[in-house]
């Protein structure tokens, strides 16, 4: 592997919590394809790690709720005809997940009021587009 895949920050993925498993993977490769097990499935257990802090855990958790499987997130690559490298984008896609999950929620946002002139000209434009549009019908023309 290109060393090891950063989180966020310090935060890296420990290679020991990585478990790797290989298969077939359908696609390109003629002959070969039969023989060589390309699939990669990469699993991290996200429950029972201790290389992310406690807070980033707890967040990862939640928002990855409906991924986990028992608190395992699995990722799958497929993509490449070679196994290597499908295991650096497998690698990098959990990375990229975990980044995302555990990121900090945005700020909320503060409520501001309209101005009031923006509101008026608003209203003024409106005024000015539907007389425009009564000006185009034909009711008041006399032949």
């Amino acid at each position: 592997m290109s060393g090891p895949h950063v989180i966020r920050g310090s935060v890296s993925l420990p290679e020991a919590e990585l478990i790797w498993r290989f298969s077939r993977s359908s696609g390109p490769g003629g002959q070969h394809v039969n023989t060589s097990d390309t699939q990669v499935e990469l699993r991290f257990d996200l429950a029972g790690t201790q290389a992310l802090p406690p807070v980033w855990k707890e967040r990862a958790l939640q928002r990855l709720a409906g991924r986990l499987v028992d608190g395992v997130v699995v990722v799958r690559a497929s993509e490449h005809r070679s196994q290597w490298r499908n295991r650096e984008a497998a690698a990098v896609r959990l990375a990229a997940l975990l980044a995302e999950a555990t990121a900090p929620p945005p700020k909320p946002r503060r409520p501001t009021r309209i101005p009031r002139g923006i509101n008026e000209r608003r209203l003024r434009e409106k005024k000015q587009r539907s007389e425009t549009k009564r000006g185009r019908s034909g009711r008041d023309w006399r032949h």
